[in-house]
């Protein structure tokens, strides 16, 4: 006669309660539920830890732009829209490159956009960033963006929450895949901190940083987003970055119009790419101290802000300019020429700022551009150029960095133009067409190249796959790694 056992931890031979039969089971990958509670309350931590930092550096970015090039105390973005800098710009570029230089001689990792630095102390150092990378990153990133640098707020800031992460990572007992995860926790809530996009900085992690699709890391990662996006609306805006003034909606027999657009921005991609390995290049064959290049990128960029005061900065004025077509045809020309080249030769001088927003800035004039031409063209269509100039920056930037959906996703959630996804995503598939068969490399992995390093993001898993108790046969997608061509950079 069977016994009638209570399901209760207990005696001998007694079964083992609900609670921890549930807390010892799988999830994902080998982890228990026990340690998937354990990484959502880290990523919920983290999201916090982001979303203050985030704030922090937005208003750092504000305060010294303001004081810099304003000569006035105040801690939001400045409006450069009727900035006419003087020549004393030059000498101030000049002193934030002498700052971020000496910075970069205590903490090297700070130098270009960062992502690259992430993405090589996943694959090599087994997610572990030096502490002083938190402060130093921000605050030379800061600098550079206050006086005058043509970057974005996001490179810093995903360095930033990814370095906090890591060493949360370092200070827990924590396998090396689970610091993985939290430095992309970190990641993923410096982004949405600042630009209130939630969903592109899980698809961003996903894209470039994690290296494996699971629920392990999708949990902590919607946790981490979700409350630094909560806290960017308490604390910065609750309203999109780039708002739009009208609703942009496309109809289906438009659609066509964004296939091109999508062509000429993997054009426009290849060119970003292509022009910042050629810049990039360029300083390291001048007969200077490498410690100088951030001076020698500061003065560029400065005399081009003379000429373009437009270029300056982060620019976030310019792109919610683009996507409400307010730009004239010759304004958003000049533009995109005088941001593309301050930012080769800000970015190409490794000092330290984000890729980003300069990015969306270009994408966004050239599709603006694109959209008035196709508007003068065919003028019945009632085409709408600020349509044009939101998914020519989307694409621009997620064919560029190869995170083709973060760039889609990107755009909708920073501008409120979820109806825009269609156009998008065509244009996003035609513009990837372009990029394939003319670049090797993007922005966020030239880099590693040059080092030896070759990363291949494509991955697959077994469509059926059989699994024993004492045999687990499914495993995660790899990452194949080419060996070492030549000394690291």
């Amino acid at each position: 006669m069977a016994s009638n056992q209570r399901d209760t931890p207990g005696g001998p031979g007694e079964e083992k309660g609900w609670v921890a039969r549930w807390a010892e089971r799988e999830m994902s990958l080998g982890t228990s539920a026990r340690r998937m509670l354990l990484l959502l309350g880290l990523g919920l931590l983290l999201g916090g830890v982001g979303g203050v930092a985030a704030f922090v550096v937005v208003r750092l970015v504000g305060l010294l732009s303001n004081l810099a090039l304003l000569h006035r105390v105040g801690f939001g973005l400045p409006d450069l829209r009727h900035y006419h800098p003087s020549p004393w710009l030059i000498p101030i570029a000049l002193a934030g490159g002498l700052v971020v230089a000496g910075l970069a001689l205590w903490s090297p990792v700070i130098k270009g956009h960062g992502i690259p630095e992430s993405i090589e102390a996943i694959l090599l150092r087994q997610s572990r960033v030096r502490p002083r990378t938190a402060l130093a990153k921000p605050l030379s990133a800061a600098v550079a963006m206050g006086t005058g640098g043509p970057f974005g707020a996001e490179g810093p800031i995903i360095v930033t929450g990814s370095a906090i992460g890591s060493l949360l990572g370092q200070l827990l007992p924590v396998s090396p895949a689970e610091r993985r995860i939290l430095l992309a926790c970190g990641a993923a809530a410096g982004m949405a901190g600042v630009f209130d996009t939630p969903v592109a900085a899980v698809v961003l992690a996903f894209e470039l940083l994690l290296f494996e699709r699971s629920l392990r890391a999708l949990l902590p990662l919607a946790a981490a987003a979700a409350v630094a996006s909560a806290l960017h609306e308490v604390l910065i805006s609750a309203h999109p970055l780039f708002p739009l003034a009208r609703d942009l909606a496309v109809p289906a027999r438009q659609l066509p119009f964004f296939a091109v657009l999508g062509l000429v921005a993997g054009l426009l991609a290849v060119v970003l790419n292509k022009g910042l390995v050629a810049a990039e290049a360029g300083f390291r064959r001048l007969p200077v101290p490498e410690w100088v290049h951030p001076v020698l990128g500061a003065l560029g960029y400065a005399l081009v802000g003379l000429a373009v005061p437009g270029s300056l900065s982060v620019g976030y004025w310019a792109i919610t300019d683009a996507v409400n077509d307010r730009f004239a045809l010759g304004v958003a020309a000049v533009l995109l020429v005088g941001k593309t080249v301050s930012w080769w030769l800000g970015l190409g001088s490794n000092t330290s700022g984000g890729t980003l927003a300069p990015m969306f800035l270009m994408g966004a004039t050239m599709g603006e551009l694109v959209g008035s031409g196709f508007a003068r063209l065919v003028p019945s269509w009632h085409l709408a150029p600020g349509a044009f100039a939101l998914v020519g920056m989307g694409v621009t930037f997620g064919v560029g960095a190869r995170a083709l959906l973060t760039g889609v996703v990107f755009a909708a959630e920073v501008t409120g133009g979820f109806h825009l996804l269609l156009p998008l995503l065509l244009a996003t598939a035609f513009a990837e067409v372009v990029a394939e068969a003319l670049l090797d490399e993007r922005i966020m992995t030239e880099k590693l190249a040059r080092r030896g390093l070759r990363v291949v993001f494509d991955a697959q898993s077994p469509l059926v796959a059989a699994e024993r108790a004492e045999d687990e046969t499914v495993q995660a997608p790899t990452l194949r790694l080419w060996p070492r061509r030549g000394p690291a950079a």
